[in-house]
Protein backbone atom coordinates (compact mmCIF):
# COMPACT_ATOMS: atom_id res chain seq x y z
CA UNK A 1 0.00 0.00 0.00
CA UNK A 2 1.45 3.60 -0.85
CA UNK A 3 2.55 5.22 1.97
CA UNK A 4 -0.15 7.99 1.78
CA UNK A 5 -2.62 5.59 2.24
CA UNK A 6 -0.42 3.82 5.42
CA UNK A 7 -0.22 6.69 7.17
CA UNK A 8 -3.74 7.58 7.72
CA UNK A 9 -4.15 3.58 9.07
CA UNK A 10 -1.31 4.84 12.22
CA UNK A 11 -4.65 6.16 14.35
CA UNK A 12 -6.42 3.79 16.71
CA UNK A 13 -9.00 2.22 15.25
CA UNK A 14 -9.12 2.48 11.81
CA UNK A 15 -8.18 -0.63 10.72
CA UNK A 16 -10.89 -2.57 12.95
CA UNK A 17 -13.90 0.13 11.46
CA UNK A 18 -12.73 0.06 8.03
CA UNK A 19 -12.68 -3.92 8.03
CA UNK A 20 -16.16 -3.80 9.26
CA UNK A 21 -17.55 -1.18 6.57
CA UNK A 22 -15.73 -2.45 3.90
CA UNK A 23 -17.81 -6.49 5.22
CA UNK A 24 -21.05 -3.74 5.48
CA UNK A 25 -21.07 -2.38 2.06
CA UNK A 26 -21.25 -5.39 0.49
CA UNK A 27 -24.77 -5.15 -0.10
CA UNK A 28 -24.36 -2.22 -1.53
CA UNK A 29 -23.65 -3.76 -5.02
CA UNK A 30 -25.65 -7.17 -4.10
CA UNK A 31 -28.88 -6.32 -3.43
CA UNK A 32 -30.01 -4.71 -6.37
CA UNK A 33 -27.92 -7.05 -8.78
CA UNK A 34 -28.95 -10.04 -6.90
CA UNK A 35 -32.35 -8.87 -6.74
CA UNK A 36 -32.35 -8.89 -10.58
CA UNK A 37 -30.93 -11.99 -10.99
CA UNK A 38 -33.20 -13.57 -8.57
CA UNK A 39 -36.57 -12.67 -10.25
CA UNK A 40 -35.07 -13.38 -14.04
CA UNK A 41 -34.11 -16.72 -12.92
CA UNK A 42 -37.67 -17.82 -11.24
CA UNK A 43 -39.70 -15.48 -13.76
CA UNK A 44 -37.54 -14.04 -16.77
CA UNK A 45 -39.25 -10.92 -16.29
CA UNK A 46 -36.91 -8.17 -16.59
CA UNK A 47 -39.71 -5.39 -16.05
CA UNK A 48 -40.57 -6.71 -12.66
CA UNK A 49 -37.01 -7.41 -11.44
CA UNK A 50 -36.36 -3.75 -12.74
CA UNK A 51 -39.43 -2.31 -10.64
CA UNK A 52 -38.51 -4.17 -7.45
CA UNK A 53 -34.85 -2.97 -7.82
CA UNK A 54 -36.31 0.37 -8.60
CA UNK A 55 -38.70 0.24 -5.23
CA UNK A 56 -35.75 -0.70 -2.89
CA UNK A 57 -34.07 2.27 -4.07
CA UNK A 58 -36.64 4.61 -3.77
CA UNK A 59 -37.72 3.49 -0.21
CA UNK A 60 -33.67 3.54 0.48
CA UNK A 61 -33.89 6.89 -0.68
CA UNK A 62 -36.89 8.00 1.34
CA UNK A 63 -35.63 6.06 5.05
CA UNK A 64 -31.63 6.67 4.42
CA UNK A 65 -31.43 10.31 5.29
CA UNK A 66 -33.90 9.82 8.76
CA UNK A 67 -31.87 6.84 9.53
CA UNK A 68 -28.63 8.96 9.62
CA UNK A 69 -30.21 12.16 10.51
CA UNK A 70 -30.99 9.83 13.94
CA UNK A 71 -27.43 8.39 13.65
CA UNK A 72 -26.50 12.50 13.84
CA UNK A 73 -28.52 12.82 16.95
CA UNK A 74 -28.18 9.39 19.05
CA UNK A 75 -25.24 8.07 18.22
CA UNK A 76 -24.17 4.95 15.30
CA UNK A 77 -25.01 2.45 17.58
CA UNK A 78 -28.17 2.99 18.95
CA UNK A 79 -29.83 3.29 15.44
CA UNK A 80 -27.94 1.31 13.07
CA UNK A 81 -29.08 -2.19 14.84
CA UNK A 82 -32.58 -1.39 15.05
CA UNK A 83 -32.45 -0.31 11.52
CA UNK A 84 -30.61 -3.51 10.32
CA UNK A 85 -32.59 -5.62 11.71
CA UNK A 86 -36.17 -4.24 10.32
CA UNK A 87 -34.05 -4.51 6.68
CA UNK A 88 -33.00 -8.37 7.61
CA UNK A 89 -36.25 -9.29 8.05
CA UNK A 90 -37.50 -7.24 5.16
CA UNK A 91 -35.18 -9.07 2.86
CA UNK A 92 -36.40 -12.24 4.21
CA UNK A 93 -39.71 -11.88 3.74
CA UNK A 94 -39.14 -10.84 -0.14
CA UNK A 95 -36.81 -14.14 -0.92
CA UNK A 96 -39.52 -16.08 0.48
CA UNK A 97 -42.06 -14.49 -1.13
CA UNK A 98 -39.98 -15.04 -4.28
CA UNK A 99 -39.20 -18.75 -3.72
CA UNK A 100 -43.45 -19.75 -2.79
CA UNK A 101 -44.57 -17.75 -5.86
CA UNK A 102 -46.36 -15.65 -4.02
CA UNK A 103 -48.25 -12.23 -5.81
CA UNK A 104 -46.07 -9.95 -7.10
CA UNK A 105 -47.75 -7.36 -4.68
CA UNK A 106 -45.84 -8.91 -1.69
CA UNK A 107 -42.32 -8.56 -3.39
CA UNK A 108 -43.33 -4.74 -3.68
CA UNK A 109 -44.01 -4.50 -0.08
CA UNK A 110 -40.85 -6.42 1.40
CA UNK A 111 -38.75 -4.40 -1.36
CA UNK A 112 -39.95 -1.17 0.39
CA UNK A 113 -39.64 -2.30 3.89
CA UNK A 114 -35.81 -3.09 3.04
CA UNK A 115 -34.91 0.32 2.33
CA UNK A 116 -34.23 0.48 6.00
CA UNK A 117 -30.80 -0.85 4.70
CA UNK A 118 -28.53 1.71 6.41
CA UNK A 119 -25.88 3.83 4.66
CA UNK A 120 -22.79 1.91 5.76
CA UNK A 121 -20.31 4.30 3.73
CA UNK A 122 -21.39 7.48 4.99
CA UNK A 123 -21.16 6.01 8.89
CA UNK A 124 -17.63 5.24 7.66
CA UNK A 125 -16.93 8.48 6.21
CA UNK A 126 -18.40 10.02 9.27
CA UNK A 127 -15.34 8.19 11.65
CA UNK A 128 -12.77 9.36 9.26
CA UNK A 129 -13.93 12.97 9.38
CA UNK A 130 -14.10 12.89 13.12
CA UNK A 131 -10.38 12.06 13.37
CA UNK A 132 -8.65 13.75 10.56
CA UNK A 133 -11.29 16.90 10.76
CA UNK A 134 -8.16 19.66 11.01
CA UNK A 135 -5.75 17.70 8.32
CA UNK A 136 -7.11 17.59 5.08
CA UNK A 137 -4.54 16.12 3.33
CA UNK A 138 -5.50 13.13 5.40
CA UNK A 139 -8.92 13.04 4.95
CA UNK A 140 -8.45 13.28 1.42
CA UNK A 141 -6.81 10.54 1.34
CA UNK A 142 -9.05 8.56 3.40
CA UNK A 143 -11.81 9.67 1.05
CA UNK A 144 -9.85 8.40 -1.85
CA UNK A 145 -9.35 4.76 -0.20
CA UNK A 146 -13.43 4.46 0.85
CA UNK A 147 -13.85 5.30 -3.01
CA UNK A 148 -11.56 2.79 -3.99
CA UNK A 149 -13.62 0.21 -1.37
CA UNK A 150 -16.66 0.90 -3.09
CA UNK A 151 -15.47 0.25 -5.88
CA UNK A 152 -13.67 -3.08 -4.71
CA UNK A 153 -17.20 -3.81 -3.25
CA UNK A 154 -18.63 -3.43 -6.60
CA UNK A 155 -15.86 -5.61 -8.59
CA UNK A 156 -16.70 -8.59 -6.25
CA UNK A 157 -20.51 -7.96 -5.05
CA UNK A 158 -21.51 -8.48 -8.54
CA UNK A 159 -19.77 -11.39 -8.96
CA UNK A 160 -21.14 -12.69 -6.00
CA UNK A 161 -24.15 -11.97 -6.62
CA UNK A 162 -24.82 -13.18 -9.89
CA UNK A 163 -22.55 -16.40 -9.64
CA UNK A 164 -24.41 -17.63 -6.95
CA UNK A 165 -28.04 -16.55 -8.17
CA UNK A 166 -27.07 -18.45 -10.94
CA UNK A 167 -24.97 -21.55 -9.98
CA UNK A 168 -26.77 -22.37 -6.51
CA UNK A 169 -30.22 -20.88 -6.45
CA UNK A 170 -32.07 -17.98 -6.90
CA UNK A 171 -32.35 -16.57 -3.80
CA UNK A 172 -28.62 -17.18 -2.64
CA UNK A 173 -27.34 -13.70 -3.87
CA UNK A 174 -30.03 -11.69 -1.83
CA UNK A 175 -29.34 -14.21 1.00
CA UNK A 176 -25.70 -13.73 0.95
CA UNK A 177 -25.65 -10.19 0.96
CA UNK A 178 -28.43 -9.90 4.14
CA UNK A 179 -25.52 -11.91 5.76
CA UNK A 180 -22.55 -9.51 4.97
CA UNK A 181 -24.77 -6.51 6.71
CA UNK A 182 -25.46 -8.56 9.60
CA UNK A 183 -22.12 -9.02 10.06
CA UNK A 184 -20.53 -5.49 9.21
CA UNK A 185 -23.31 -3.54 11.39
CA UNK A 186 -22.70 -5.43 14.22
CA UNK A 187 -18.82 -5.22 14.22
CA UNK A 188 -18.79 -1.64 13.53
CA UNK A 189 -21.44 -0.50 16.08
CA UNK A 190 -19.19 -3.01 18.45
CA UNK A 191 -16.20 -0.28 18.05
CA UNK A 192 -17.82 2.32 20.40
CA UNK A 193 -14.19 4.00 20.39
CA UNK A 194 -13.87 5.58 16.93
CA UNK A 195 -17.62 6.26 16.63
CA UNK A 196 -18.44 9.89 15.98
CA UNK A 197 -19.83 12.06 19.15
CA UNK A 198 -23.98 12.48 18.52
CA UNK A 199 -25.26 15.98 18.45
CA UNK A 200 -28.16 15.98 20.33
CA UNK A 201 -30.15 18.55 18.51
CA UNK A 202 -32.65 21.32 19.85
CA UNK A 203 -36.79 21.46 18.55
CA UNK A 204 -35.79 23.68 16.02
CA UNK A 205 -32.36 22.81 14.68
CA UNK A 206 -34.22 19.54 14.70
CA UNK A 207 -36.91 20.74 12.09
CA UNK A 208 -34.04 21.34 9.77
CA UNK A 209 -32.74 19.10 6.72
CA UNK A 210 -29.14 19.55 5.79
CA UNK A 211 -30.40 19.56 2.40
CA UNK A 212 -31.23 23.25 3.24
CA UNK A 213 -27.40 23.54 2.15
CA UNK A 214 -27.91 25.16 -1.95
CA UNK A 215 -24.62 23.01 -2.51
CA UNK A 216 -26.01 19.64 -1.07
CA UNK A 217 -28.75 20.26 -3.50
CA UNK A 218 -26.97 20.49 -6.30
CA UNK A 219 -24.99 17.96 -5.71
CA UNK A 220 -27.67 15.49 -5.42
CA UNK A 221 -29.39 16.75 -8.02
CA UNK A 222 -26.77 15.41 -9.94
CA UNK A 223 -26.17 12.22 -8.34
CA UNK A 224 -29.68 11.61 -9.17
CA UNK A 225 -28.78 11.18 -12.84
CA UNK A 226 -25.36 9.66 -11.94
CA UNK A 227 -27.35 6.97 -10.16
CA UNK A 228 -29.46 6.75 -13.40
CA UNK A 229 -26.14 5.72 -15.14
CA UNK A 230 -25.59 3.02 -12.44
CA UNK A 231 -28.90 1.52 -12.40
CA UNK A 232 -29.43 1.27 -16.31
CA UNK A 233 -26.07 -0.76 -16.97
CA UNK A 234 -26.59 -3.27 -14.22
CA UNK A 235 -29.86 -4.10 -15.73
CA UNK A 236 -28.50 -3.53 -19.30
CA UNK A 237 -25.24 -5.62 -18.79
CA UNK A 238 -27.00 -8.29 -17.95
CA UNK A 239 -29.64 -8.53 -20.62
CA UNK A 240 -26.80 -7.91 -23.24
CA UNK A 241 -24.83 -10.69 -21.90
CA UNK A 242 -27.86 -13.15 -21.71
CA UNK A 243 -28.29 -12.00 -25.47
CA UNK A 244 -24.96 -13.00 -26.20
CA UNK A 245 -25.58 -16.33 -24.46
CA UNK A 246 -23.34 -15.71 -21.44
CA UNK A 247 -25.13 -14.54 -18.72
CA UNK A 248 -23.00 -15.38 -16.02
CA UNK A 249 -20.55 -13.02 -17.58
CA UNK A 250 -22.08 -10.35 -16.39
CA UNK A 251 -21.04 -10.39 -13.51
CA UNK A 252 -17.15 -10.07 -14.61
CA UNK A 253 -17.99 -7.27 -16.99
CA UNK A 254 -19.38 -5.09 -14.38
CA UNK A 255 -16.74 -6.25 -12.09
CA UNK A 256 -14.18 -4.70 -14.95
CA UNK A 257 -16.11 -1.69 -14.97
CA UNK A 258 -16.03 -0.81 -11.43
CA UNK A 259 -11.75 -2.16 -11.75
CA UNK A 260 -11.33 1.43 -13.80
CA UNK A 261 -12.78 2.94 -11.25
CA UNK A 262 -10.94 1.80 -8.16
CA UNK A 263 -7.80 2.01 -10.22
CA UNK A 264 -8.52 6.02 -11.05
CA UNK A 265 -9.59 5.73 -7.08
CA UNK A 266 -5.97 4.48 -6.02
CA UNK A 267 -4.27 6.58 -8.28
CA UNK A 268 -6.16 9.74 -7.18
CA UNK A 269 -5.61 9.74 -3.84
CA UNK A 270 -2.06 9.84 -4.45
CA UNK A 271 -1.95 12.99 -6.25
CA UNK A 272 -1.62 16.84 -4.51
CA UNK A 273 -3.41 18.44 -7.36
CA UNK A 274 -4.06 22.71 -7.42
CA UNK A 275 -7.01 24.52 -8.60
CA UNK A 276 -10.71 24.56 -7.61
CA UNK A 277 -12.25 21.03 -5.91
CA UNK A 278 -15.74 22.27 -7.67
CA UNK A 279 -14.44 22.77 -11.23
CA UNK A 280 -12.43 19.81 -10.67
CA UNK A 281 -16.11 18.03 -9.97
CA UNK A 282 -18.08 19.48 -13.00
CA UNK A 283 -14.93 17.99 -15.19
CA UNK A 284 -15.40 14.29 -13.84
CA UNK A 285 -19.31 14.35 -13.82
CA UNK A 286 -18.81 15.42 -18.01
CA UNK A 287 -16.51 12.53 -18.68
CA UNK A 288 -18.81 10.20 -16.90
CA UNK A 289 -21.53 11.48 -19.19
CA UNK A 290 -18.67 11.57 -22.51
CA UNK A 291 -17.73 8.18 -21.68
CA UNK A 292 -20.93 6.33 -22.00
CA UNK A 293 -21.27 7.35 -25.96
CA UNK A 294 -19.16 4.05 -26.85
CA UNK A 295 -21.29 1.60 -24.75
CA UNK A 296 -24.25 2.07 -27.94
CA UNK A 297 -21.17 1.12 -29.97
CA UNK A 298 -20.93 -2.67 -28.42
CA UNK A 299 -21.51 -5.16 -30.81
CA UNK A 300 -19.62 -8.09 -28.47
CA UNK A 301 -18.95 -8.93 -24.96
CA UNK A 302 -15.31 -8.10 -25.36
CA UNK A 303 -16.29 -4.56 -26.75
CA UNK A 304 -18.25 -4.23 -23.86
CA UNK A 305 -15.70 -4.38 -21.72
CA UNK A 306 -13.36 -1.94 -22.64
CA UNK A 307 -15.95 0.29 -22.97
CA UNK A 308 -17.13 0.05 -19.71
CA UNK A 309 -13.59 -0.11 -17.91
CA UNK A 310 -12.52 3.39 -19.56
CA UNK A 311 -16.00 4.89 -18.56
CA UNK A 312 -15.21 3.68 -14.93
CA UNK A 313 -11.94 5.85 -14.59
CA UNK A 314 -14.57 8.64 -14.40
CA UNK A 315 -16.37 7.83 -11.69
CA UNK A 316 -13.92 7.41 -8.59
CA UNK A 317 -12.49 10.62 -8.87
CA UNK A 318 -16.06 11.96 -9.45
CA UNK A 319 -17.17 10.63 -6.03
CA UNK A 320 -14.11 11.63 -3.67
CA UNK A 321 -14.09 15.34 -4.95
CA UNK A 322 -18.28 15.17 -4.15
CA UNK A 323 -17.55 13.71 -0.81
CA UNK A 324 -14.91 16.69 0.04
CA UNK A 325 -17.28 19.01 -1.19
CA UNK A 326 -20.15 18.02 1.48
CA UNK A 327 -17.95 18.37 3.79
CA UNK A 328 -17.09 21.92 2.72
CA UNK A 329 -21.43 22.42 2.71
CA UNK A 330 -22.90 20.82 5.24
CA UNK A 331 -22.77 21.80 9.16
CA UNK A 332 -20.49 19.10 11.25
CA UNK A 333 -23.39 18.08 13.37
CA UNK A 334 -25.75 16.81 10.07
CA UNK A 335 -22.79 15.64 8.29
CA UNK A 336 -23.59 12.22 8.39
CA UNK A 337 -27.02 13.05 6.94
CA UNK A 338 -25.74 15.29 4.41
CA UNK A 339 -23.17 12.33 3.12
CA UNK A 340 -26.15 10.29 2.90
CA UNK A 341 -28.44 12.67 0.80
CA UNK A 342 -25.73 11.91 -1.73
CA UNK A 343 -26.56 7.99 -1.73
CA UNK A 344 -30.04 8.84 -1.47
CA UNK A 345 -29.86 10.95 -4.68
CA UNK A 346 -27.51 8.14 -6.24
CA UNK A 347 -30.91 5.63 -5.24
CA UNK A 348 -33.42 7.68 -6.93
CA UNK A 349 -31.68 7.49 -10.00
CA UNK A 350 -30.89 3.40 -10.02
CA UNK A 351 -34.47 3.68 -9.25
CA UNK A 352 -34.84 5.49 -12.43
CA UNK A 353 -32.23 3.80 -14.81
CA UNK A 354 -33.17 0.30 -13.55
CA UNK A 355 -36.79 0.67 -14.22
CA UNK A 356 -36.52 2.62 -17.43
CA UNK A 357 -33.74 0.15 -18.67
CA UNK A 358 -35.83 -2.72 -17.76
CA UNK A 359 -38.98 -1.53 -20.04
CA UNK A 360 -37.04 -0.49 -22.86
CA UNK A 361 -35.25 -4.29 -23.16
CA UNK A 362 -38.25 -5.79 -22.47
CA UNK A 363 -39.18 -3.54 -25.69
CA UNK A 364 -36.67 -2.95 -27.86
CA UNK A 365 -33.69 -5.33 -26.65
CA UNK A 366 -30.73 -4.88 -24.36
CA UNK A 367 -28.17 -3.15 -26.56
CA UNK A 368 -31.20 -0.11 -26.67
CA UNK A 369 -30.82 0.14 -23.21
CA UNK A 370 -27.56 2.04 -23.19
CA UNK A 371 -29.81 4.78 -24.68
CA UNK A 372 -31.01 5.03 -20.99
CA UNK A 373 -27.23 5.23 -19.72
CA UNK A 374 -26.52 7.97 -22.51
CA UNK A 375 -29.33 10.12 -21.75
CA UNK A 376 -28.84 9.57 -17.72
CA UNK A 377 -25.10 10.91 -18.24
CA UNK A 378 -26.61 14.05 -20.49
CA UNK A 379 -28.89 15.09 -17.79
CA UNK A 380 -25.79 14.60 -15.10
CA UNK A 381 -23.97 17.14 -17.00
CA UNK A 382 -26.21 19.50 -18.17
CA UNK A 383 -26.95 19.59 -14.17
CA UNK A 384 -23.83 19.96 -12.99
CA UNK A 385 -22.89 23.36 -15.68
CA UNK A 386 -26.17 24.79 -14.17
CA UNK A 387 -25.90 24.30 -10.53
CA UNK A 388 -21.82 25.38 -10.69
CA UNK A 389 -22.64 29.02 -9.01
CA UNK A 390 -24.41 27.15 -6.04
CA UNK A 391 -21.32 24.91 -4.88
CA UNK A 392 -18.93 28.03 -5.34
CA UNK A 393 -20.72 30.02 -2.61
CA UNK A 394 -19.56 30.00 0.92
CA UNK A 395 -20.66 27.45 2.45
CA UNK A 396 -22.98 27.98 5.52
CA UNK A 397 -23.87 26.66 8.83
CA UNK A 398 -20.70 27.18 10.64
CA UNK A 399 -18.93 30.09 12.41
CA UNK A 400 -15.13 30.18 11.69
CA UNK A 401 -12.41 28.72 13.17
CA UNK A 402 -9.29 29.95 13.82
CA UNK A 403 -6.56 27.75 12.55
CA UNK A 404 -3.96 28.12 15.40
CA UNK A 405 -1.71 30.80 12.50
CA UNK A 406 -3.99 33.58 12.31
CA UNK A 407 -5.98 32.55 9.48
CA UNK A 408 -9.99 32.04 9.63
CA UNK A 409 -10.99 28.98 8.11
CA UNK A 410 -14.69 27.28 8.09
CA UNK A 411 -14.88 24.49 10.10
CA UNK A 412 -16.68 22.27 7.35
CA UNK A 413 -13.38 22.52 5.41
CA UNK A 414 -10.34 22.33 7.38
CA UNK A 415 -8.60 24.80 4.76
CA UNK A 416 -8.21 28.38 4.78
CA UNK A 417 -10.40 29.96 1.49
CA UNK A 418 -11.11 26.72 -0.31
CA UNK A 419 -13.02 23.49 -0.04
CA UNK A 420 -11.53 20.69 1.89
CA UNK A 421 -10.68 18.67 -1.24
CA UNK A 422 -9.20 21.53 -3.09
CA UNK A 423 -7.22 22.68 -0.22
CA UNK A 424 -6.22 19.08 0.56
CA UNK A 425 -4.54 19.16 -2.76
CA UNK A 426 -3.52 22.61 -2.90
Amino acid sequence: MPSPYRAIFAAPGTKGFSTAGFIGRMPLSMVGVGILTMISELTGRYALAGALTATLALSAAVVGPQVSRLVDQYGQRRVLRPATLIALAAVAGLLLSAANGLPDWTLFVFSALAGCVPSVGSMIRARWTAIYRDRPRELHTAYSFESVVDEVCFIFGPILAIGLSTTWFPEAGPLIAALCLLVGVWWLTAQRATEPPPHPRDPAADRTSALTSPGLQVLMATFVATGAIFGSIDVVTLAFAEEQGHKSAASFILAIWAAGSCIAGIVFGLLHLKGKAERRWVLGVCAMAVSMIPLLLAGNLPFLAVALFVSGLAIAPTMITTMALIEAHVPRAKLTEGMTWISTGLAVGVALGSSVAGWVIDAAGAKTGYVVSISAGTAAAAVAFAGYRRLTRPAQGEEPADDGDGHSRTAATGDTGHTAESGSVA
